[in-house]
């Protein structure tokens, strides 16, 4: 397993659907990059200057929104993955 540091969240992409509401299905290059993810795992925080760690936002499991172009693609095991950054994430999604 991937085990993210720091303030590193692993994340996996959740696709949407590749057909509009009428019906039509759209092909890979016009699909825009899909936003929503899901938390796989989480780093253990960032040190400050002081030396303290700083407490992580995201946890396993939450749902959040990344920036478009946001973090570094991975694929372990055959399953596609990103690591970004804790500021990365623009919103958890309840």
């Amino acid at each position: 397993m991937i085990k993210p540091i720091s303030d590193r969240v692993l994340i996996k992409m959740i696709e949407e659907e590749e057909k509009t509401k009428s019906g039509i299905l759209l092909a890979s290059p016009s699909q825009e990059k899909p936003q929503m993810a899901e938390v796989i795992e989480v780093g253990p925080g960032a040190v400050n200057m002081e030396g303290v760690k700083k407490e992580m936002t995201v946890k396993k499991g939450d749902k959040v929104i990344i920036g478009k172009y946001s973090g570094t693609e991975i694929k372990y095991e055959g399953v596609n993955y990103l690591i970004v950054n804790e500021e990365d994430i623009l919103a958890i999604v309840e």
